[in-house]
């Protein structure tokens, strides 16, 4: 069973900067897509951005050009910058290997105005 330990979240004024990471308990020889997605109350979790095997990169236009993802083997980087309290959240980090998904537990990030 793969688990997916998060780290990083916290609280940051606006304008500020976080670093998300999430690494994979296991080694997996082919990750199909990993990534960041994120949920507010009463909301549909959403992405945020992914890496596709070949690492193609998927990012949500409202993060485009403040967020970056970075994938190192079976680690994978979130580099937040220019926060905004919109970008309030719980994130969660996402694994995709075959036809099995996998998510983390959720850190939460709070940005003050």
């Amino acid at each position: 069973q793969v688990q997916l330990v998060e780290s990083g979240g916290g609280l940051v004024q606006a304008g500020g900067s976080l670093r998300l990471s999430c690494a994979a308990s296991v080694t997996i020889q082919k990750i199909d897509r990993m990534g960041w997605y994120r949920q507010t109350p009463g909301n549909q979790r959403e992405l945020v951005a992914t890496i596709r095997d070949g690492d193609k990169i998927e990012t949500a236009g409202s993060v485009k050009g403040r967020f970056t993802i970075s994938r190192d083997k079976n680690t994978v980087h979130l580099q937040m910058n220019s926060l905004k309290p919109e970008d309030t959240a719980v994130y969660y980090c996402y694994l995709q290997h075959i036809w099995w998904d996998y998510w983390g537990q959720g850190t939460q990030v709070t940005v003050s105005s």
